[in-house]
């Protein structure tokens, strides 16, 4: 009897289960906040990155229902055929205002915009250093590359220079990295990066997809730094703290009409539907004009890490320098028993394990939206269900 091609599938899903690495979707009812209905109960929302609270604006929605009017649901092709769309021009300039960059390019994902880029910009003949705990975007957009892609430890300079000896037998060398590594919440050294970058005659490419509006008065980690004045290639998204959906890549004229030309996830991709378009565009404008939104989600970032520190000093945090705060656990079994057991007491914190990490956790989100009583749940939560967290091991990737 010949066997089935797909009898591995169950197999693998079995294998899966028993590491505790099995995972669903939760529906959500209703618009996202800082608190969000799922199974007709009300929970404080801990697992979002609309870090500012811009998803749920009517500022937005109304902006997005106007350009559907306008030019319908869907974009109906590429940007180079049927899909361009004045609204799309409007946004790169937009994003590259606020990048202070020459210019900008619209993708229709930040996950495309890593993969397109990357690819267009290396090849065979190139070298491609990456941080060990980068996301699943760029260490994609580095193997589709086909460069020589060699992981260096994380955030450590020492090690990027062990790698660079290797510079001159490649064509061309890419140093890629997350400026917030989103499931830790640290920054990369970016200044230092910089300088390496440019003593070895290398590119960078720095994700800002958890830094845009939240660092840098809304620019990022590059502002953040001082380097905006400094040559490098930026990646993000429009779906944090912008509130949309979408990728951008910002940089030098040259480099994005290369990129219109050679990135394939953006020459063979449908275009940013209008809605989407509109809505990052007011996205741009309402925190260029609202920097209290910003302000107003640091004074919750410093709110929260006082009350863990006055409450619970014995959990174990990873160090932050930003709204993503991780709470370590021994394994991915009580990790998932801790999100469990904080959404039955009103705190949607799912359990983030590996793959996704090496190092099973709770990850904790703030909004601008949250409040002080939202935070005061969560530390009384921790605090009742009684928490163990394992030493802190810095790093990750999602």
């Amino acid at each position: 009897m010949l066997s089935d091609a797909y009898d591995w599938i169950e197999q693998s899903l079995a294998t899966i289960h028993k590491a505790d690495w099995y995972r669903s979707v939760q529906t959500i009812q209703g618009r996202s906040g800082a608190t969000v209905e799922i199974d007709g109960r009300s929970l404080v929302n801990f697992a979002s990155n609309d870090y500012l609270g811009l998803a749920s604006d009517d500022r937005l929605i109304q902006a997005a229902i106007t350009a559907t009017q306008k030019y319908g649901t869907g974009s109906t092709g590429s940007r180079l055929l049927s899909g361009h769309r004045e609204l799309h021009r409007e946004l790169e300039c937009a994003i590259a205002a606020l990048k202070q960059t020459e210019d900008a390019l619209v993708f229709s994902s930040g996950y495309l915009a890593n993969i397109g880029v990357i690819s267009a910009i290396v090849g065979k003949r190139d070298l491609i250093l990456s941080d060990q705990y980068n996301h699943s975007s760029l260490k994609s957009g580095a193997i589709l590359s086909g460069a020589t892609v060699i992981e260096y430890s994380h955030c450590d300079l020492a090690s990027i220079q062990t790698h660079l000896q290797q510079r001159d037998r490649y064509r061309r060398c890419l140093i890629i990295t997350d400026s917030v590594f989103s499931m830790d919440g640290d920054l990369c050294p970016l200044p230092e990066l910089l300088d390496l970058a440019q003593q070895h005659n290398c590119m960078l490419l720095v994700d800002e997809a958890h830094a845009t509006g939240v660092l840098g008065d809304g620019a990022g980690c590059v502002k953040h730094f001082g380097c905006i004045q400094r040559q490098l290639i930026q990646v993000g998204t429009l779906s944090k703290a912008l509130g949309s959906l979408g990728g951008y890549v910002a940089g030098g004229k040259t480099l994005i009409d290369f990129l219109r030309n050679r990135a394939p996830s953006w020459i063979y991709t449908t275009a940013l539907s209008p809605a989407n378009t509109a809505a990052a565009l007011a996205a741009i404008r309402i925190i260029q004009q609202e920097p209290e939104r910003r302000q107003q989600l640091w004074r919750n970032i410093d709110e929260l890490k006082l009350l863990l520190h006055q409450q619970l000093p014995h959990l174990k945090l990873l160090p932050s320098e930003s709204a993503i705060l991780c709470l370590l656990l021994p394994s991915p079994a009580s990790a998932l028993t801790a999100a469990h057991r904080l959404q039955d007491a009103g705190i949607f914190a799912p359990a983030i394990r590996p793959p996704t990490v090496p190092t099973s956790r709770i990850r904790i989100s703030l909004m601008a939206t949250h409040t002080f009583s939202h935070m005061k749940q969560l530390v009384d939560v921790l605090s009742a269900i009684n928490i163990v967290s394992s030493k802190p091991a810095r790093g990750d990737q999602q």
